[in-house]
This record gives C-alpha cells, sequence and structure tokens, in this order.
C-alpha cells in the first residue's frame, strides 16, 4: 500500500512500526544495533506499506552498492554465440536467486584499450567480481589485486596466490582426450588450441605434449585458435597442410571442433575413420555429425560455485583458502 502523499517513505515506515526514523533506518539497512522487536515491527511495517529504499541512499549507509560485476573481457558478440559464456551468464544468475543483487555485466569493445574494465571495477561501482574468459593482458588480475576488492575467478587466473578462483582440471581433461586418441590408434596426433594467453588453453596444450610423450609417441602438427568455430575451421586447413598423413587431433573446444569437422568434411577426410578428432567442454557437441567425443567441463556449476564464494567474501564470511577444482571425465561419442 502506499501513503496519501504517493510512494511509502522511511519516515512513513518509522512511524507505522512506532520507532524512530534511525532504528527504522539501521533495521532496514542490516539490522545493526536493533533489537529483535524493533526490527520485527519495521519488517511488518515495510511489508504491509509496500516500501522500497531507495538504493543510492542506502549506500551511503551501508557502504554497499548491492550489485556485483561479470566481468567478460570478450567482445558482446561472443556471449551470443559461445556455449560457455552463455553458461556462465546462466550460473550466475542461477547463483544470485533468491538474493535482491544487481547484476552488471562487463564486456571488452573493439579497439578498446587494456585497463578499460578494471578502471570501471576500481571506481567503486560494485561490491565483487566474477571473472571469466579473461586474458593475460587484460590487466583484471592486478587491478583487483591492489584494489582488494572480494573477486572470484571462473578459470585459473595467472596469479594463484592473491587470487581465488574455481575451475576444472584442464590438465587431466586434456590427458584424457589426447589418451582417448592413443588408445583409438592414432599415431600422429595434431592439435588446435585455443589461446595461449590463457591459462586454460595453455593447460589443455601442455597436457596433449604430456600425454603423447608418455605414450612414446612425436608431438604432431600445432595450429593455434581463439574458442571459435572459425578459428578452428582456420587451424584444421593449417593442420592439413603441414601434416597432411594426421590420423587424429585433439581440439581444447568444442566450437573450434565444430569448425574442424566442417573443414575435413570438405576435404574428403571422414571422421574418424580417417582422422580422429576429441573436443572439449561438453557444450553442444551433440548437434555435431558425427556425435563429437569431448570431455564435460560442467560450467553452470563451476559459476554457481564461484557467486557462491563471492557473496560469501562480500558478506565478510569465512571461504576457503584453496579453490574449487572440477574433475573432468570423457564424454563418449562418434568421433572418435
Amino acid at each position: 500500500m502506499s501513503t496519501e502523499h504517493g510512494s511509502p517513505t522511511l519516515d512513513d515506515v518509522a512511524r507505522t512500526a512506532g520507532v524512530s526514523r534511525s532504528t527504522a533506518s539501521r533495521a532496514v539497512n542490516g539490522g545493526e544495533r536493533v533489537s529483535p522487536e524493533a526490527q520485527s515491527a519495521v519488517d511488518d511495517a515495510v511489508a504491509r506499506l509496500g516500501y522500497a529504499p531507495n538504493r543510492a541512499a542506502r549506500s551511503l549507509v551501508t557502504r554497499r552498492t548491492d550489485s556485483i560485476a561479470l566481468v567478460v573481457p570478450e567482445p558482446d558478440a561472443r556471449i551470443l554465440t559461445d556455449p560457455f559464456l552463455a553458461g556462465v551468464l546462466r550460473g550466475v544468475s542461477e547463483g544470485l536467486t533468491g538474493t535482491e543483487l544487481q547484476l552488471v555485466l562487463l564486456l571488452a569493445r573493439p579497439g578498446e584499450r587494456p585497463g578499460h574494465i578494471a578502471r570501471y571495477l576500481r571506481s567503486g561501482h560494485v561490491d565483487g567480481v566474477i571473472v571469466a574468459s579473461h586474458h593475460e593482458g587484460d590487466q583484471i588480475e592486478p587491478e583487483l589485486i591492489r584494489s582488494r576488492m572480494p573477486a572470484v575467478f571462473v578459470g585459473r587466473p595467472f596469479d594463484t596466490q592473491s587470487l581465488r578462483f574455481v575451475d576444472v582440471d584442464n590438465a587431466a581433461g586434456g590427458a584424457v582426450a589426447t589418451a582417448r586418441l592413443v588408445a583409438r590408434g592414432c599415431r600422429r596426433i595434431a592439435t588446435i588450441t585455443g589461446p595461449l594467453d590463457m591459462t586454460a588453453a595453455l593447460d589443455r596444450f601442455d597436457a596433449w605434449q604430456r600425454t603423447l610423450a608418455d605414450a612414446g609417441l612425436p608431438a604432431g602438427a600445432v595450429a593455434h585458435g581463439d574458442f571459435t568455430v572459425s578459428g578452428g575451421a582456420a587451424a584444421m586447413e593449417k593442420i592439413l597442410v603441414t601434416q597432411p598423413d594426421v590420423d587424429g587431433v585433439f581440439v581444447a573446444s568444442d566450437l573450434m571442433a565444430t569448425g574442424a569437422l566442417q573443414v575435413l568434411r570438405e576435404a574428403g577426410r571422414r571422421v574418424p575413420d580417417d582422422v580422429a578428432l576429441v573436443g572439449f567442454d561438453a557444450l553442444g557437441a551433440e548437434r555435431t555429425t558425427p556425435r563429437l567425443t569431448t570431455v564435460l567441463q560442467p560450467v553452470v556449476e563451476m559459476v554457481s560455485a564461484a557467486t557462491s564464494t563471492l557473496l560469501d567474501m562480500v558478506d565478510g564470511r569465512p571461504v576457503p583458502a584453496e579453490p574449487q577444482i572440477f574433475v573432468p571425465r570423457l564424454i563418449e561419442g562418434q568421433s572418435a
């Protein structure tokens, strides 16, 4: 309900609850130094009047913005086309269910200078940050360390001593994928990497190298991609030129594997008869022809865990110092 002079005010809440304005303010903004009886009366008055606190005024009292940022240092088109980034957004939304926190989405703009997003975060517009798909040169890590703002990374940051993160074991996943190709009998195994300024791509690439060495096999051709379909296609074209007798490929993401499959089909290479393929992510692999063999990365669960950790940090609750690492597993398809 509203009062006769419009939307209910804090004075209306105080009068209805039978408490002072200062007591009503403290009760609305967290209940510090408020008796249980007064808190109950104010809560009842807020519900009866339909009072909604002014966020700007509330932030002056609580020094909180009631907003968290999801930082994705990628062009905005990527979040609409990349199932990993879509899963990140879904995971954060699910993690905020039941809270009144607002989500601020920060994306990189084409041609934007490194550090723009970091400067926004430093200005105090949000209470905490979740970072996904970050690159070594985006300057976000050092800025967050200096600001001491609560932050959780989805994916291992380069500075693991100062920053908290949630991740899948990318090294184990890369090893599982490569071992699947070895077990199939592939002996000329190439790889399509992700951008090597990202820890996930580095870990998967290193695992490919180590697994081949452990199997006594030489490393095949290496082509670098960008976690996109077009990037995977271009990389596969390079591999067919540099190693035309390739019989197996570990592709560091399912999107790139989709592009690689297209190129192999156009080149007349049968999958898996001529060239076996294993991807990484298990995001949309069932829509490829043949259905992609891939490594599961539980994105939504990872991001929900990151969001829960961040909310604890923002509220001052203790959180484990150790990162939460999810175990990958092979999802059998028809491409390997």
